[in-house]
């Protein structure tokens, strides 16, 4: 796990909430690097030395996954997981996965799975970054480029159908929940954060 902090010193606290989101998702937590920085790097986020130092400790603790607790850009994503040659993910995803494993209705899990399509469509560069290179003009695009452009294609579609699904689902709750109105019985909700304790309070 990576915590970043601009404010020159990582607290307890941001260790146990990532730890505890982690643990959420089914992820074994088995290291800890913060860091302290008052801008992100560019490149990196956390700087080139301390990427190095989460290198190193995907290496010792063999580690398949690198969760960083702020969101990081596609760019830096791609260069964290070229040094620790690993997965890299950010809070954003991670809380994503969380949500897609605790969705139980068919809205929710569409819900979910439209998140994650319109977040992967912004880093789907990075799957084809090693045939990137072969650029060309016109009938001289590489193969790289033309599997992003099938890929994105493929991503729109499903995001278009997803939208689509939705549409048709809050139609049919609007109506349902215009027919609640007229009936005396009362309906209460749990909202609450990841981990909040709500099905908890429910099942009690």
């Amino acid at each position: 796990l990576v915590h970043q902090s601009s404010s020159g010193r990582v607290l307890d606290s941001d260790l146990e909430e990532l730890t505890g989101l982690a643990q959420s998702a089914g992820a074994t937590v088995v290291a800890w690097v913060g860091a302290t920085r008052r801008v992100p790097e560019a490149g990196t986020f956390v700087g080139r030395g301390k990427a190095q130092e989460i290198a190193e400790s995907v290496a010792e603790h063999d580690a398949h996954l690198v969760i960083v607790d702020q969101p990081i850009s596609p760019v830096q994503e791609r260069n964290l997981e070229q040094l620790t040659k690993c997965r890299v993910i950010d809070r954003t995803r991670l809380i994503l996965d969380i949500f897609a494993l605790r969705a139980r209705t068919h809205e929710g899990k569409l819900q979910v799975e439209l998140a994650q399509l319109r977040f992967l469509s912004t880093r789907l560069v990075r799957g084809w970054s090693h045939l990137g290179r072969q650029k060309g003009g016109i009938s001289l695009r590489g193969p790289g480029e033309k599997q992003l452009e099938s890929d994105r294609r493929l991503v729109r579609r499903r995001i278009k159908q997803i939208s689509k699904r939705l549409d048709k689902l809050r139609l049919q709750r609007n109506q349902g929940r215009a027919a609640r109105r007229k009936t005396t019985t009362p309906t209460v909700a749990l909202t609450g954060y990841t981990n909040a304790g709500k099905s908890t309070l429910f099942n009690a």
